[in-house]
């Protein structure tokens, strides 16, 4: 017993020391940019590609109108998007596992990743996809996050030209359809927003859904999310981070908030709205790294996922700031901090983090791109 323990002890101190050796991205001069690397890549394609067909466990979000209705299974319900624990974390998976392939035509992984995407993203299987936010209860299913995330997946297959792609993007576009349109309906009845730092936070999906609908050039919903976001967020003033983070965030409410406003408003304009939003003290409370007490915990380790979401949104949000404005230094050293704090802790072992952590840690190392 004690040779088998040792023996184990010894194994996760070897693969965390290997995890702590890969060198996930390299920066430009100034650490304005971010660029992953090839190794970090295939490291982190390995998580959702560990997942996307795994069936359980699975945490259903389902509202049961009858006996037969309760008893289907995830992969009946969900063809598409029923592996990593939840249909967001499915979602974003395919999203990144789509922009890994992108960014690295000659990736190992690739026919791989390819033979899962062909079995997932069909025609047939994302009609019933589509066919679940038809129902009555149903149309509120997974709103509004992970309605962003299957916008994000579809921007992302936009422009991609490689015959895979094409055939996985037309499969999508019936949900992508359906889901804008029952967001069009909801923008306008959208009276308060919500400022959580977890999955219905307002202004991360908003912020995803602009940047489809200026790649689609659909106005009408471009015009729709501009004209919810300024009544929702423009006049707001003295974010109080100092509640923050909760302890199961993965977003950053204040910042997430601003990273929204910085794509609707001109620099100027941005500029003085983030000055009233955030005050000097405010802002530095922001830079403190999270304590990620416990990786099994399945809420806790939303912390590390919460370092990757800032991460982002500082580098975005330092870029809109004038180049002489102090702040632009300081959102820069700690959006690479952040990153730094949990880039090694990814494949932690623990499938609480592995499910849906490599996403994120890729949208963050893209600088929010």
């Amino acid at each position: 017993m004690k040779k088998y323990t040792l023996a184990l002890a010894m194994l996760i101190i070897t693969n965390v020391y290997a995890q702590q050796k890969i060198k996930f991205f390299s920066t430009n001069a100034d650490t304005t940019q971010f660029t992953l690397t090839k190794e970090g890549a295939s490291h982190l394609a390995s998580l959702p590609m560990k997942c996307i067909l795994q069936e359980y466990p699975n945490k259903i979000n389902h509202t049961a109108i009858s006996d037969s209705d309760q008893v289907i299974t995830p992969i009946q319900q969900h063809p598409s998007f029923y592996g990593c624990f939840d249909w967001h974390s499915s979602v974003h998976g395919h999203w990144m596992l789509v922009r890994l392939l992108k960014q690295f035509p000659d990736l190992k992984e690739q026919t791989a990743i390819r033979k899962v995407l062909n079995t997932t993203l069909t025609a047939k299987n994302i009609q019933i996809e589509t066919d679940y936010f038809k129902t009555p209860l149903n149309r509120s299913f997974e709103r509004t996050y992970g309605w962003a995330w299957v916008l994000k997946l579809q921007q992302e297959l936009l422009d991609y030209n490689d015959p895979d792609a094409k055939q996985w993007r037309a499969a999508l576009q019936p949900l992508c359809d359906t889901i804008i349109k029952i967001w069009n309906v909801y923008l306008p009845k959208q009276t308060y927003a919500n400022r959580s730092g977890m999955h219905g936070n307002t202004a991360f999906g908003l912020t995803f859904a602009l940047d489809y609908a200026r790649a689609t050039r659909n106005l009408k919903f471009e015009n729709a999310i501009i004209a919810s976001a300024k009544q929702l967020f423009l006049n707001d003033k003295n974010a109080p981070t100092i509640w923050e983070p909760d302890g199961a965030d993965f977003f950053s409410p204040s910042l997430m908030e601003a990273d929204l406003m910085r794509k609707i408003l001109d620099k100027k304009s941005f500029t003085s709205w983030f000055n009233n939003w955030l005050s000097n003290k405010a802002l530095q409370h922001l830079t403190e790294l999270p304590h990620v007490s416990d990786r099994s915990d399945l809420q806790i380790v939303h912390l590390d996922g919460l370092c990757f979401s800032r991460s982002w949104c500082m580098s975005g949000i330092a870029q809109e700031l004038p180049k002489t404005d102090p702040r632009r230094k300081l959102l820069l050293a700690s959006s690479v901090k952040h990153l730094n704090q949990s880039l090694s802790t990814v494949a932690s072992g623990e499938y609480g983090g592995e499910h849906w952590l490599a996403s994120f840690a890729v949208y963050a190392i893209n600088g929010g791109k």
